[in-house]
């Protein structure tokens, strides 16, 4: 049974800016990612600029891709009331499917160690683990990390409490082919049961990636009726659908997603992204989020394994403290976010607002963005 210093469970962003940290210091790593790349996921797919510049010291490089650089956002009620204002930070308009690749080959080319399949079983005995998957392979590991994504048949054998709630949500995705959206602009569009974001992507593609709620999804019979019945009532969206040629062959969904509370270390494996809270889509930037996790686990990661005296307890007392302190507040600060934008009658009325004093939604939005890593 081959051993590994770290074995990461999940090949997303989180997982693959782990893996790529660590592989730094040499650590034998293995990912273990159950679809091959490159692949699309559900996703905003707009990433802050301030990971950049970590990205950036782990030697991932945008030469050659044609990122879009944003720098405005486009907010709207259902009823079509609207503004814009710019973002404290910007970001850039990059596909998960070009981002995800990008960071597993320079992984690849670090010596971290990928197997496609899906892990079934982490066991931990005696200070360290044993991850079986569905192909019958077993693997030792000194530390796990759990990057695995928003929810999974592994959170029922790991017994996470969470899992056991129902969820009302489910996301939808799909790219565009669109002239007259900006390319500089990320537009957040409120409708009824829901909100929508749209931004460009290196390709020239739109993404269109919406929550909604089952309940208002259930008024129709299909993607296509919710979109040209519901979603289509917000002008600004009825007008991008009306005027968008559909790319892929039917959209992307997720479903059962769930803001349920989860705890950042379970079963003494330490959970990164989505995995360790939902990063909510209205907290600033879920993908600058995942990439903020890893570097917080990377770094307590490293301090461990250097150390004579390895103290697992306090490496996991230390990421939770860390994760709280980095992420708590930006989840409240969406929550509420949401709430105001879900009420037909509170994002009207908070949209005029804004119109009045502008200084109002930069600070939200300043809220719900971290500090350049």
């Amino acid at each position: 049974m081959k051993q590994y210093d770290v074995i990461i469970v999940g090949g997303g962003l989180a997982g693959l800016i782990a893996a790529l940290h660590l592989s730094h210091k040499n650590y034998s790593i293995l990912v273990v990612e159950k679809k091959e790349y490159p692949h699309h996921k559900v996703c905003g797919e707009y990433l802050s600029n301030e990971v950049i510049p970590y990205l950036n010291r782990l030697g991932v490089s945008f030469e050659g891709i044609q990122t879009k650089s944003i720098k405005t956002l486009l907010l709207s009620s259902s009823s079509g009331k609207s503004l814009q204002t710019e973002l404290p930070l910007g970001g850039m308009g990059i596909s998960r499917f070009v981002l995800d690749h990008l960071l597993f080959a320079q992984a690849l080319k670090r010596g971290v160690d990928f197997l496609t399949d899906n892990v079934l079983t982490i066991e931990y005995r005696k200070d360290a683990f044993e991850v079986g998957t569905e192909q019958g392979d077993k693997f030792d590991a000194h530390l796990v990390i759990g990057a695995y994504g928003k929810r999974s048949s592994l959170d029922k054998s790991l017994k996470r409490s969470f899992i056991h709630k129902k969820s009302s949500w489910m996301a939808v995705k799909a790219h565009y082919e669109n002239n007259d959206f900006p390319d500089d602009m990320v537009a957040l569009h409120n409708f009824n049961g829901g909100y929508a974001g749209l931004s460009r992507t290196e390709t020239g593609a739109v993404n269109f990636c919406y929550l909604t709620s089952y309940k208002s999804f259930q008024r129709e019979k299909n993607i296509q009726d919710f979109n040209s019945n519901i979603i289509a009532e917000n002008p600004f969206l009825g007008e991008f659908l009306k005027t968008s040629k559909p790319i892929f062959k039917e959209p992307l969904t997720i479903a059962q997603i769930s803001f349920e509370g989860k705890n950042a270390v379970d079963n003494h494996i330490i959970m990164c992204g989505d995995t360790a809270g939902l990063i909510h889509p209205l907290c600033g930037n879920g993908m600058a989020m995942a990439i903020h996790s890893a570097k917080i686990a990377s770094e307590l990661i490293f301090d461990y394994l250097e150390s004579k005296d390895r103290n697992r307890a306090q490496l996991e007392s230390n990421y939770r403290t860390l994760w709280g302190e980095a992420f708590k507040k930006r989840l409240w600060a969406g929550r509420q976010f949401q709430a105001i934008l879900l009420n037909k009658t509170l994002s009207g009325v908070a949209i005029n607002l804004a119109i009045q004093t502008p200084m109002l939604l930069h600070r939200l939005i300043k809220s719900t963005h971290g500090k350049t890593l």
